[in-house]
């Protein structure tokens, strides 16, 4: 059996995929929070071959099989804030996510986005997903602010003084990449992703919370671009791999004693 039209079309498929993975970055350049994806390859398992009279070195040189797709991971590099003036407006300025309650009662994790007080006056995300722990606003606000430090303040119709309404929390993870996405820009912990570390904006590790301001992508169309390149090539040699192999079988086919 020729192998290595086996191994090469592993290396085309993995290609496809890492190109696959660019195109949906590209396409997403200029969503607000949007995190990059990154396909992680790893090599498929190796066949020890027995020694014989025609290939004694078998045994000391095993075959392997080919690429595999390991996963396709997020990389949370932050993404440059941008200014929109609207109070509803969050992003973190560093490290962390903001833990939401989702549909099902689960727990999730975003990087913040356009807020909005939802029909209970609890402060939520622009998909329904309420913060947590939750915010309860009262009746008739006329203005909300959120410091650095993610205390909520409020200013009530008809009143002067501002109102302390609740905390805004971060959570961090060992390794935010193994995070899974559930929905736009909400995420849920996996094993690889490690244990939530709770903490308050702005303290060590942690980052600080940006009012009036958006996150946006973090995919850089040079560095994209790059990739692609490379993806390109690599699914342009694993095809000539497939010819190659291809014309020896046709050779040995075409054997005469």
């Amino acid at each position: 059996m020729n192998n290595s039209l086996y191994i090469a079309a592993t290396g085309m498929q993995a290609q496809q995929m890492s190109i696959d993975t660019i195109a949906n970055n590209l396409a997403n350049v200029s969503t607000n929070g949007f995190k990059k994806g990154r396909v992680n390859f790893q090599e498929m398992l190796h066949v020890d071959g027995a020694a014989t009279s025609q290939s004694p070195l078998a045994a000391v040189n095993p075959v392997g099989l080919g690429i595999g797709i390991e996963n396709v991971s997020r990389d949370f590099m932050s993404g440059a804030l941008t200014q929109t003036n609207s109070p509803m407006d969050i992003a973190i300025n560093g490290s962390g996510f903001i833990e939401v309650t989702l549909a099902d009662g689960g727990r999730g994790y975003t990087r913040g986005g356009t807020l909005q007080i939802n029909q209970d006056s609890y402060l939520a995300t622009s998909s329904g997903q309420v913060l947590k722990p939750a915010i309860h606003l009262p009746q008739n606000v006329s203005s909300i602010t959120i410091g650095n430090d993610g205390k909520v303040m409020v200013q009530v119709a008809d009143q002067a003084q501002t109102t302390e309404v609740g905390q805004i929390e971060l959570v961090n993870f060992s390794n935010p990449a193994g995070l899974k996405m559930v929905a736009s820009g909400v995420y849920q912990p996996t094993e690889s992703s490690g244990d939530a570390t709770y903490g308050k904006p702005g303290a060590q590790g942690f980052g600080g919370i940006a009012q009036n301001v958006l996150e946006g992508s973090n995919v850089s169309l040079v560095d994209e671009m790059v990739t692609l390149m490379i993806a390109q090539r690599a699914y342009e040699m694993s095809s000539k791999i497939v010819q190659a192999s291809d014309e020896i079988m046709s050779l040995t086919n075409n054997l005469r004693r």
